[in-house]
Parts: structure tokens; C-alpha cells; sequence
């Protein structure tokens, strides 16, 4: 239980690795606050967890300040303060770089940067009103290093978000707050289905390239989180940890073994 007496507001919680991410803070004794752009899946997920005492969601499309702070404003109210903030909210489109138009960066980068900065600004701003600190953790990607073009927007707005960790690190230090970052590799989620593993040879792709030889599962990600989240990552700040299989590592492509081959 190294989050008892926690509370965290975790945005796009209805699925995928936010969800994961809220059922790990709640095994872990936090009180969450859920958002998600998606209504019925993220009441479907409260309602799964099944702990209406812990839990509250919030309906939020985080590319807007006002539903940010709402959200942050909901663990104010419902339990009395927020310790960890986990900007999780992300999408990604598989585009031909050519033929992104000035729309579909928009809304990639509103969603994915300029929603974990209104993430960090309000989270921060509550938490040094509080005082005793806190946690922000962005949710990154190793695309904020690797070159894929046809992930273009998505890689850039990841890119941005390393830096976002940085500075805020930095400029949040004299608060006791600290701002980390996780970047996974190849998740199995639903954002992976439709945009990374688009046909069997773009599956097959990616693993020659992750030594490990799957795609992770959302609650190995949870768990990088919930350490990041603890006492236990006391002393780690400005940093982004890169949960992705060995994916960064490799300069080479490795053999795909097929299950049954």
C-alpha cells in the first residue's frame, strides 16, 4: 500500500493504460479521480472497479483548460487535496507525413501536449497552494526519441513532452514537487491495434525491433507509474523512464519466432 492517504487525478482513464494505471493507485490505497473524453467507457471502468468510495469520474477533453481543471478541482472536492497527477491522455494517427493537414496536427498536438501542460500547470498550482509537494507524471513514448514517419504528429508532440518534463522539473524542484515522465514501447491496447499493428507485416515490424519479443501489457506500464508515483522514486525527477522491451537499446533487427513454429 506505498500510495495510502494518496490522491491522484489520472486523464484518458477509461481504457488502456490509464485504466491500468488507476486499478495499480487503488491496489495501492490512493483515492483516483478518473477523466476520459469518452463518457461511457470511463463510466463503465468506474464501474468496474467497483470502489465508489475511491473513485470519481470526470468527463474531460483535456485539449480544454476548463476541463483539466475540473478534474483537478474534483479531487479537491470529493477528497480533499491531489498528491499525484498522471497526464495520460494521448492519441495517435498512422499518417503519410505529406499528408497531415494543419486540422490533424492541431488536435494531435492539443491533445497529447498542450493537455499535459494544462496537466502540470493546474496540478501544480493546487499542489504548492496545499503544500508538502506532489507527484506529476507525463505520459511519453519511445517515439519522443525514434523517427517514424508515419507517426509524425504523434512522435513531435512526444518529443515536446520530454521537454515539458524537463523544465517543469526544474522550475517545480523548490516546491517538493517532483515531474517525471514514462515512455513506453509497444503496448497492447486498443491505440496500438488500430494505428502500430495496422496489418500482420507492421506487427511482425515491430517485434523484429523489441528484444523481449511481445508488445507489453498495460499493467507493466501501471507498475513504472505507481514506483514513479511512491516515496520509492524520492530522489528521481526531470527524468523519463522508457518501459518498451528493450525496444531503445537495439540497433538491429531481431528473428521473430512465431507461437507453434
Amino acid at each position: 500500500m506505498k500510495l495510502s492517504g494518496k490522491v491522484a487525478v489520472i486523464t484518458g482513464a477509461a481504457r488502456g493504460i490509464g485504466k491500468a494505471c488507476a486499478e495499480r493507485f487503488l491496489d495501492e490505497g490512493a483515492k483516483v479521480v478518473i477523466s476520459d473524453i469518452d463518457a461511457a467507457g470511463l463510466a463503465r471502468t468506474a464501474s468496474e472497479f467497483g470502489r465508489p468510495n475511491e473513485v470519481r469520474a470526470v468527463e474531460a477533453d483535456v485539449a480544454k483548460r476548463a476541463d483539466v481543471d475540473r478534474a483537478v478541482a474534483t479531487a479537491i472536492e470529493q477528497f480533499g487535496r491531489i498528491d499525484i497527477m498522471v497526464n495520460n491522455a494521448g492519441v495517435a494517427r498512422n499518417q503519410d507525413l505529406l499528408e497531415i493537414s494543419e486540422k490533424d496536427f492541431d488536435e494531435i498536438i492539443a491533445i497529447n501536449l498542450k493537455g499535459a501542460f494544462f496537466g502540470v500547470q493546474a496540478a501544480a498550482k493546487q499542489m504548492i497552494a496545499q503544500g508538502g509537494g506532489g507527484v506529476i507524471i507525463n505520459m511519453s513514448s519511445v517515439n519522443a526519441l525514434l523517427a517514424i514517419p508515419s507517426l509524425a504528429t504523434y512522435a513531435i508532440s512526444k518529443g515536446g513532452m520530454k521537454q515539458l518534463t524537463s523544465v517543469a522539473a526544474v522550475a517545480l524542484a523548490p516546491h517538493r514537487i517532483r515531474v517525471v515522465a514514462v515512455g513506453p514501447g509497444t503496448i497492447l491496447t486498443d491505440m496500438v491495434a488500430s494505428a502500430i499493428f495496422s496489418s500482420e507485416d507492421a506487427r511482425r515490424s515491430v517485434l523484429s525491433r523489441t528484444p523481449i519479443g511481445r508488445g507489453g501489457d498495460p499493467g507493466e506500464v501501471a507498475a513504472v507509474v505507481a514506483f514513479l508515483a511512491s516515496d520509492d522514486a524520492s530522489y528521481i525527477t526531470g527524468q523519463t523512464i522508457y518501459p518498451d522491451g528493450g525496444r531503445l537499446v537495439l540497433n538491429y533487427t531481431v528473428p521473430v519466432k512465431e507461437p507453434g513454429k
